[in-house]
């Protein structure tokens, strides 16, 4: 009872306090169902655990399963490459390396032109042969943490993954030596799935337990492929840097390595080449070789692997390079295409499999046709130290190309001047501007003053169009601005429809270099040049209706074609590994494509081209620069477009008496050597047609025709020069003579109906002009300039057409 009294008083007692103490919470409402005298029940909205439990319970389920599940993936990976393990080949022994057996190229007529075989023949060194610097080198870039990690650097793959998921692309390569020499071991490409890299993970694990770190570095620099035909670091060594005294002209019988001699700035250049040997190509590409290199030297200097000084010194360098000849044993006239269809090879196939993989390659080449394009340009180039050329022909309806002239003597000068050679366009730049113009509505019979022009660059700059020899129409329509090459006309019209877009189209037409939009672009001033290849395969796409041509075998950026079917000779025969599929893109329609092919006839029928006229349909345009630095025919017939550019490989320099002692414009030298490719290649054709049909008893074509080609639908051609206007020395009429270039002939009466246009006032096939005397030697490398001299010089175009 007293145990009651007194629980019951404490609980009274308790109550009062509650009573009495000030609540902190709002007073309870007298609507309240429990009560004023209640505390009030919380709002279901306010409690957190109704909310928040599921919440909790998946955070829970993702605790337990994330772990569970990332070893699950360790565990795999792991189960792999021991399964891997099992039957692992011995390197040294995979047949791909054991048994090789060199590619041979054949033309598409199934002729030999070459076997291919890696520079120098793939020269084996040991590793005390192989300076440190060339060690080191590679692995700042290659694998930096090469003498820590056991052949896969889970590090350098998580690091790779972040970038690329950062990134969205490959932004950096996972790869350590180990598995890069495992990739080229068993000759894997870049497209491999992920059991092929997990495979190659397993084989590089295993191999660093096998072998010793500086066994396994030297069986890759042994392997990996350098570029240019270089296959492995000593064959890299001795063709780009050979013939460097610096290194006693090492690489010959009295002093035979020069792996290992070489500087810190020489290896990080090998080194940069490795990632992309075509895009850091030193030679075709030196800018972005030397960014890559002088990145490779950072590396070097933060891994203590040189001095600062010597870090220092080395980016200051600038190569210096007289490429060794790569091993070509190829018919004679086709080693410059062989050079550059060799990288397409390595492109699709891997270097090893390009070199070694027993493969027969069809290419796109036609023995015959090469050999008419080489005499072509023998017949009015042969001179020696005089002007020399480069030719392209592809052909419109496939983008393959049919032939190709690199320079005069790849044995002396291997640079490949139709591929590599990037030079000013001059007035052949001007047919993009005019699409352009077609596409925004700008017709042929537009008229536009022919005169001096200035205009205003930012505020205190001016660009000054002048016309060759200061000669104006007045008044000129597009089409005979065209005709006569007017640079006042086009500067105009440029400026008008905007260079951006001109820009632009002319890329997607094919130039694959990049297109400036500065206003002298307009007169084909760009601020680096193009190449008669990409010149050729942009004009293709007028040749072809609007589309640009490329295949599947052809160039990553749907570049012109060079193989037409890879094959590999096998115990049981002959294998198809890949084959050449034609791919079209529409850029222009091909109405439009059609009216600007037609107008381009006007500079061949009675402008600045007629040299080059032939007896067939023949459209084109010349280009000449600034002081004749360069000249350019590009045309097409019916069956093909061809390229020629003219003039001094090795340094820009003017070409002002070398034709007949005049200047050398591309109405001489260009279009000529065009006239003469096109008159023997129609005649091969023709009798290859004729044969044919003969074998299947049909009577044959007209002659310069073929069944599966035809000329741009005709519409209205430019309207003859008008009376009171003629250029400077001829003998007619001339509306727009704008004209004013000295490639400008007397017209030829032509009609739309003449079959046969009538021949050049000068000889077809003239006698070469005497060499003349020789300028003082130059100690330039044998690289052409990237960009040659603007059109425009420094006040804008004088330029011939």
């Amino acid at each position: 009872m007293l145990e009651s009294g007194r629980v019951s008083g404490a609980r009274a007692a308790a109550r009062t306090r509650l009573r009495a103490a000030p609540s902190s919470q709002a007073p309870p409402r007298m609507s309240d169902p429990t009560g004023p005298h209640l505390a009030p029940v919380p709002d279901a909205a306010a409690s957190p655990r109704k909310r928040v439990k599921p919440k909790v319970k998946k955070l829970r389920l993702l605790a337990i399963l994330l772990p569970l599940a990332v070893l699950a993936v360790i565990s795999t990976v792991f189960g792999m490459m021991m399964a891997v393990a099992s039957d692992l080949p011995a390197l040294e022994q995979l047949p791909q390396v054991a048994k090789r057996k060199n590619s041979v190229l054949y033309d598409v007529q199934g002729k030999r032109i070459a076997t291919l075989a890696s520079n120098q023949g793939r020269i084996i060194v040991t590793s005390d042969e192989i300076g440190a610097n060339a060690k080191y080198a590679v692995i700042a870039v290659e694998d930096q943490r090469f003498y820590e990690n056991s052949g896969v650097d889970l590090r350098g793959i998580g690091r790779a993954f972040y970038q690329d998921v950062i990134q969205g692309r490959s932004a950096q390569g996972g790869s350590t030596i180990a598995q890069q020499f495992v990739k080229n071991a068993l000759q894997a490409q870049h497209n491999r799935t992920v059991f092929e890299k997990l495979r190659e993970a397993a084989m590089a694990y295993h191999l660093t337990r096998k072998w010793s770190k500086e066994r396994i570095l030297t069986e890759y620099l042994n392997s990996v492929y350098f570029g240019n035909g270089a296959y492995g670091i000593e064959a890299a060594a001795r063709t780009y840097f050979g013939a460097d005294p610096n290194h006693n002209n090492c690489g010959t019988p009295n002093h035979p390595m020069c792996a290992s001699e070489l500087t810190p700035a020489e290896a990080a250049m090998l080194a940069a080449i490795i990632a992309s040997p075509s895009a850091y190509d030193p030679v075709a590409h030196p800018a972005a070789a030397i960014q890559r290199r002088n990145l490779v030297l950072k590396k070097m200097l933060q891994q203590d692997r040189i001095t600062q000084a010597q870090y220092a010194d080395a980016i200051q360098q600038q190569p210096f390079y007289k490429l060794a000849p790569p091993h070509l044993d190829t018919q004679p006239g086709t080693e410059y295409f062989v050079s550059w269809v060799r990288q397409s090879l390595v492109d699709q196939v891997g270097p090893q499999q390009a070199f070694e993989g027993n493969l027969r390659v069809t290419t796109t080449l036609d023995l015959d046709l090469q050999k008419a394009a080489q005499q072509a340009v023998n017949t009015y180039l042969s001179w020696a130290g005089g002007p020399t050329a480069a030719v392209v022909a592809i052909d419109n309806e496939t983008g393959e190309v049919r032939a190709m002239v690199g320079g005069r003597d790849y044995n002396t000068s291997p640079f490949n001047l139709a591929t590599q050679g990037q030079r000013q366009p001059g007035s052949s730049f001007k047919p993009f501007i005019l699409a352009e113009a077609l596409r925004q509505g700008i017709g042929p019979g537009t008229v536009f003053p022919s005169r001096k022009r200035v205009f205003k660059v930012g505020k205190n700059e001016q660009f000054v169009v002048n016309n060759f020899e200061n000669e104006y129409a007045g008044q000129s329509t597009v089409a005979n601005g065209l005709t006569f090459s007017d640079n006042s006309v086009f500067a105009a019209l440029g400026i008008k429809v905007g260079t951006k877009k001109v820009a632009r189209l002319a890329e997607r037409m094919g130039i694959r270099t990049p297109v400036s939009s500065n206003l002298a672009m307009t007169l084909g001033g760009l601020r680096q040049g193009v190449t008669p290849l990409d010149m050729a395969h942009a004009y293709e796409t007028f040749a072809a209706h609007g589309r640009r041509i490329s295949g599947t075998l052809g160039t990553a950026d749907d570049g012109p074609v060079g193989i037409h079917e890879i094959d590999r000779e096998t115990g049981d025969g002959i294998k198809t590994v890949k084959k050449n599929q034609l791919k079209a893109k529409r850029i222009l329609s091909q109405k439009l494509a059609d009216e600007e092919a037609q107008l381009l006839t006007g500079p061949v029928k009675f402008g600045t081209a007629t040299r080059a006229q032939y007896g067939g349909f023949a459209a084109g345009k010349t280009g000449t620069t600034e002081n004749s630095g360069d000249a350019w025919f590009v045309g097409f017939t019916d069956r093909w477009t061809i390229a020629v550019w003219v003039g001094y490989p090795n340094t820009l320099k003017p070409m002002l008496t070398e034709f007949r002692g005049s200047a050398v414009t591309g109405g001489t030298f260009p279009a000529m050597i065009w006239h003469d490719f096109v008159v023997a290649a129609n005649r091969i054709a023709d009798a290859r047609n004729a044969k044919e049909r003969a074998r299947q008893g049909l009577p044959p074509l007209p002659s310069g025709s073929t069944p599966s080609s035809s000329a741009p639908a005709t519409v209205t051609p430019p309207a003859p020069p008008r009376e009171g206007a003629a250029p400077k020395g001829s003998g007619t009429t001339g509306g727009s003579s704008g004209g004013t270039s000295p490639d400008a002939q007397a017209p030829v009466a032509t009609t739309p109906q003449q079959a046969t246009p009538a021949p050049s006032p000068t000889p077809t096939t003239p006698t070469p002009a005497p060499a003349p005397t020789p300028a003082a030697p130059t100690t330039t490398p044998a690289t052409p300039p990237a960009g040659g001299a603007p059109t425009t010089g420094g006040t804008g175009g004088t330029g011939a057409g």
